[in-house]
This record gives structure tokens, sequence and C-alpha cells, in this order.
């Protein structure tokens, strides 16, 4: 079986986010089940400078009045079609930002290019390699079944999948016409309030919808957590698959990883104190034997880090330290820098993103705090769970799926794996901070729910074997 992959970012070579992680490593993941995995992203400048070797496999003169081509190249173990377009693509600000921190105001005719050039190899444009079904990601690449269904022939079967629902590519209604577009598409796909969505096309033009957790396939039937969109779903709520994501367990593996001070596993607990020594000397973190809790995240709303900030000076109170890496709304950097001058040696803060940084910090750090309002799937508590940081993670979407609660049951089963609240408030962290402090002094109880943590099966293999069964659906009904 030959699949095409469609996304805006893909691991190693561009990250903002875990859509980056998943289009990396389920074609990998894939490829042991005999499927065969080309995967379509931009041509940034950051990814066409890691390229090597890279050969022009199709030339585009008129992409939506752009010049492009195509490029072919294996790289890290996944077979990449980049594509170059200078006019587009290579600019100095992010995927999606500019400098100025603002979204491309041609993101549409980005994207657009993007999909449209997608929608053209599953049409058979590339004489050499011709896919027999296309997977997309998320709202940048939800525009392929569109031209699939409304552009270009012949249609082979599709599935898109949702990351993040909050997330949906709006535009303008003039955006049909510019994409080429029939003028019925917008009426029959893309019409969103009167205007265009491009997740919402790929929602109703994709044979069949996926997202990443099977609670958050049931969370997005839903009001709260539709963004909107919950009636299209619900409308192919028959089409819809919730699978969860896994992890590269070769790049985040605690016993081989070069990025921490000393490797170890479930059986080797005690070397984690170098990695925890050398992140106190990361951050300048007093070391009194305290629990300390490590937050890589987003800062934002949706994460829970107001929540978080509110709680800060309790949790130090309780006997815990925090350490924190991330960037987003400049009011929560803000509430948590001033947390971090209150309480210095205590409380440090990293602003940005640093992937080496991430895995020291899991590897030191005695658990990791996730109090996301909602969490489609969530890639942090799995790493977690791999390194032994036991997950402090509100009761929603994947996280839901992926961690077993510390309560009396689960620990008397030993299956426990981390700590569950409902609430996401302050009183509901709160609480929850202060569990997992109470556990972790209770040395024999903590090392038990580590243990089970790092043998829980957080890789893709069975997530793959679903996806795997979901193409072979899609092409017996194709």
């Amino acid at each position: 079986m030959k699949v095409l992959s469609v996304a805006s970012e893909v691991y190693p070579l561009i990250k903002t986010g875990g859509l980056a992680d998943v289009a990396g490593a389920l074609p990998i993941a894939l490829e042991t089940l005999g499927i065969e995995t080309r995967t379509l992203l931009p041509g940034y400048p950051k990814v066409l400078a890691a390229l090597e070797g890279a050969e022009t496999v199709l030339e585009f003169s008129d992409l939506l009045g752009e010049e492009a081509r195509l490029l072919f190249v294996r790289h890290a173990g996944l077979d990449l079609l980049v594509l170059q377009c200078p006019a587009l693509f290579e600019r100095d600000g992010g995927p999606y930002l500019g400098l100025d921190g603002r979204d491309y105001p041609d993101n549409w005719k980005r994207f657009g290019a993007l999909c449209l050039a997608g929608a053209r190899i599953a049409q058979g444009a590339l004489a050499s390699w011709r896919p027999d079904l296309v997977h997309v990601h998320d709202w940048q690449a939800a525009l392929v079944p569109v031209f699939m269904r409304y552009a270009l022939e012949p249609e082979i079967p599709s599935l898109i999948t949702i990351h993040n629902i909050a997330f949906q590519g709006h535009f303008g209604p003039q955006t049909v016409s510019a994409l080429g577009l029939p003028a019925h598409a917008f009426a029959e796909a893309l019409e969103y309030y009167g205007g265009t969505s491009f997740l919402k096309g790929g929602l109703v033009t994709a044979h069949a919808l996926s997202t990443v957790s099977p609670s958050y396939a049931e969370e997005i039937l839903t009001g709260e957590f539709g963004m909107g969109l919950e009636g299209v779903i619900a409308s192919r709520a028959d089409a819809l698959f919730g699978i969860v994501n896994g992890i590269d367990t070769d790049v985040w593996d605690p016993e081989a990883d070069g990025a921490i001070a000393r490797g170890y596993s479930a059986a080797t607990l005690k070397k984690r104190a170098a990695n925890r020594e050398k992140l106190c000397q990361e951050f300048s973190l007093e070391d009194h034997g305290q629990p300390i809790f490590c937050v890589i995240s987003r800062l934002t709303w949706q994460k829970g880090m107001d929540v978080l900030a509110e709680c800060v000076d309790e949790l130090v109170a309780d006997g815990g330290s925090l350490v924190i890496l991330g960037s987003g709304d400049a009011e929560l950097e803000q509430a948590l820098q001033a947390a971090v001058t209150r309480h210095p040696g205590r409380v440090a803060m990293r602003i940005g993103y640093n992937e080496p940084l991430s895995h020291l910090m899991q590897a030191g750090s005695d658990a990791i705090i996730i109090p996301s309002r909602f969490e489609p799937c969530g890639l942090t508590q799995l790493y977690g769970l791999r390194y032994g940081c036991v997950p402090v993670v509100s009761r929603t979407g994947g996280l839901a799926d992926t961690i077993i609660d510390a309560n009396e049951a689960g620990l008397a089963a030993h299956a426990a794996t981390g700590i569950q609240f409902g609430s996401v408030s302050r009183q509901g962290l709160r609480q929850a901070l202060r569990r997992a402090i109470r556990l972790f002094h209770d040395t024999k109880t903590w090392h038990q729910i580590q243990k089970q943590g790092m043998k829980t099966d957080v890789s893709w293999a069975s997530s793959a074997r679903r996806y795997a069964e979901l193409y072979n659906r899609l092409l017996e009904k194709g």
C-alpha cells in the first residue's frame, strides 16, 4: 500500500507542536507493516537547509499563480516530498507567523498551494509513484480532499486527522474562487459563518475522520469541545475514529538518551539522581530532597497555565519546586516570571523551547504537570511515562486515555501511572499537587508508580496497526 501524507510540519525538520511528532513518527511505524508513506511538506528555509541530495521530481509552472518544484529526498528514515516555492515558504518568520508574531496574511494561499500540490500527486502527477490513499493532517492540509472532490480527478480514498480542532483555518469567502474552486464548493463544504474554513472542508469531503484519542473523538461531538464544528462532525460520526498517538521510543529512550546526564531504566531508577543534579544546576535550583515538578508547554489558557500560576505559591509552601519551559501569552509569561522572582531557587523558568532541555527535564524532574482544559492527545505525558516523570494531568481527552490515576484501586492493582484531577481550577490542581507530594514522600509507592509508567507501551506499534486497519477499510470501500 502506498500512502501520501500531507502535513505542515514534520519532526525532526520543523516542529511547533505535537503534529510534527506524529507526522514524523507514524510513517516509520507504518513501514514495518508494509505501508509505504511519502510525506509532503512545505519547503521552509529550515527544511531546505537540512536536506542533502534532494532531487527534483516535478515542476509546477502555475501553482496558484506561483512557480514551484517538488523535491524528493530520504531523510531521518522518512521519504519526503518537499514543496519548494520561494514566494510562499522561504521567509524569515515561522511556519505560520511572521516576525511580528502575526499570521501571514496569505496563509490561505500558502497552504492552499500545498494542498493543491498534494491533490495533483494523488491524481498521478508523479509518473514513478502514485498513492493509493491520502492522509492529511489538520487545517493546513485539509483542502487536499476538497480539491480532489471539486477540482481534480480521480478522487482516491482520504483520511483527515484532527490534532486540535481549535485551529480551523478561517479566511474570507473570496478565498474559494481565489483557490480555483467552484462556487458550489463554498456552500457544500467550506462555508463557516459566512467565511471559509479549511478544516470544515476537509471534514466534509474526506472519506474518514480521525482524531488523536478516543476520548477526544467523543468530546468534539459536543458544543463544549467542538469549537463550532460539532454539528459537522456529528453528521460524520459513523466515519469518526479515535486513535491515540504514540511516541518515537528511539528518540525518547532514557537508557540511551544523549541529552541527559546518565541513562537509566525502570530497574535502575537510582541512576536518575544524576539527571536531577544536572537539572538543578541548569536552573539554579536548590535541592533539599523535595519533589521537583516540571512544565513543558505552550503557556496558554488552553493548557491551564493561568491556573498553574495561581497555584505556584502553594506548591512551594507545600514543599515542592517547579521548573518551566515554554512560551505563549505575554500575561501568563509575566505571571509565571513573577513567581520565579518570588521564589528564587525553588521556581525557575526558561522562555522558548529547547528539545534537549526538555529531555533533561523529563529525566531529572519527579513529576510533570499538564493541567489542560482540553487536550486532544498530548505527548508530554507519554514522554513522562517513558522517563519515570510521573504525570499530573487533568481528566480530559488523551490525558484521560493514557494515564491511570493513583487512586486506591489503581494503587492496589499496581496499575497506577500518574495522578488525574477533574476540575481545572485552583482548587482542583492544588489538591492534585498535594496528593502528588504525599505520594512522593511514600518512596515505595512512588517508585511503583514510576515503574508502572515506564512499563507502559507508549510506542507507535499499536496505534500504527489501527491506522493500517483504517487504511485497509477505506481501500476496501474505495
